[in-house]
């Protein structure tokens, strides 16, 4: 008499096979959407580095025109001292080195 296998639900290895798979798959699409996040991020840090880079590559340039233009002080005729303060402040706030504002100082005051 020829053997006949269980019909009907499957056994106790055929349950834990399918949970494995199910598990399997289940772990490998989380870690293909967590590295596709990943590089999402990663891309989006570069191009903010990048436009971060323009801008202050900008302002540098804005900073040494500024620097360029300024006349000695009689052919300016204007209020040294308000200059001074002027400069200061871009000082104050980064768009000036520490360089750059002692140039633009030393030719203000035409030494």
């Amino acid at each position: 008499m020829p053997f006949i296998g269980r019909i009907g639900r499957p056994g106790l290895i055929g349950l834990a096979a399918r949970t494995a798979v199910v598990a399997g798959t289940a772990t490998a699409v989380s870690g293909g959407m967590a590295a596709r996040q990943q590089r999402r991020a990663e891309d989006q840090y570069e191009q903010q580095q990048f436009e971060a880079q323009q801008q202050q590559a900008q302002m540098q340039q804005a900073a040494q025109q500024a620097v360029a233009q300024q006349a000695p002080p009689a052919a300016a005729g204007g209020d040294v001292t308000s200059e001074l303060q002027r400069l200061a402040g871009l000082h104050q706030q980064g768009i000036l080195t520490d360089e750059e504002f002692s140039a633009a100082k030393q030719k203000l005051l035409g030494l």
